[in-house]
């Protein structure tokens, strides 16, 4: 069984704010309740107190922060008289002292909390605070991709229809899944995202290698594909280079290259036929 969804991403958020932050304990997890999260992940611990301890909203340092959904820090947490001491017993068997705790925040909801600890009770300055804030904001942009990629994938698993409307729906999923393809992170979730882009491909014709109106067989590279599809939409160029993190230069390159793959002059030529193809829907 695999690990949670966000896992690798929490971790990788936590090792981000100890480095930045020079911070020598981390730990934090996402919500795995209406009104409590889990520690799941930790960094610099000594024990396994920590792991797994469910934290209520408002209880604690980091229910604190998830019910203000804005960072809170104590110098000495065991004497602090501004937060409630349910887990004491955890906090004192890793010998915490001055703790910051940092809300995940998505889309304006509290998805999860970030701590960074010292065993001394001194005052974490600007520094360990502005890292903590970065790399929280890289774990909420991470799962932005992902609710997006899911909400685009709940799109490809519906049933094709001769409804125009519907079709465009389809069409512009498949743009946007291709192009979250490459911020993706967990391995698995980018093999449904690849999937789901094959089958709403196929929706239209049948074979993604069937030969192209000059005769050849196409074979377009993902990023090739991706520019079509921003195409298809009826972005320009620039609007495709700002949706594909590329350069104006690059898209035309492939688009340049796609066109030539698939035997044809213009841009509408390249997305009739990546469609009679298989490539786009």
């Amino acid at each position: 069984m695999g690990e949670p969804e966000g896992a690798a991403e929490v971790r990788a958020a936590l090792l981000r704010m100890r480095r930045g932050a020079g911070l020598p304990v981390a730990f934090g997890g996402l919500l795995s309740g209406a009104r409590q999260f889990r520690i799941s992940d930790m960094a610099g611990t000594m024990t396994p107190a920590l792991r797994g301890l469910a934290i209520r909203t408002g209880s604690g340092l980091g229910g604190k922060a998830a019910a203000l959904a804005r960072p809170q820090s104590v110098m000495d947490y065991r004497s602090s008289h501004v937060i409630s001491h349910e887990y004491d017993a955890a906090v004192a068997a890793e010998d915490l002292r001055s703790v910051l705790a940092v809300p995940v925040v998505v889309r304006g909801r509290v998805r999860g909390v970030l701590y960074g600890a010292l065993r001394r009770p001194l005052a974490l300055g600007d520094r360990a605070l502005t890292a903590a804030l970065d790399a929280t904001r890289e774990l909420e942009q991470a799962l932005a991709v992902q609710d997006e990629v899911h909400r685009l994938l709940s799109v490809a698993r519906q049933p094709t229809t001769a409804d125009p409307a519907m079709w465009e729906e389809v069409r512009e999923a498949h743009g946007d899944l291709h192009a979250l393809a490459h911020r993706v992170t967990d391995p698995l979730l980018r093999q449904e995202l690849l999937a789901a882009c094959g089958r709403l491909a196929k929706a239209s014709t049948g074979d993604p290698r069937a030969a192209g109106p000059g005769g050849p067989r196409a074979d377009l590279s993902p990023r090739e594909v991706d520019v079509l599809a921003c195409v298809a939409s009826g972005a320009t160029n620039a609007t495709a280079a700002d949706r594909l993190g590329l350069r104006p230069e690059t898209v035309k390159s492939y688009l340049r290259s796609s066109m030539r793959k698939l035997g044809v002059h213009t841009r509408l030529e390249a997305v009739v036929a990546a469609r009679r193809a298989g490539f786009l829907p």
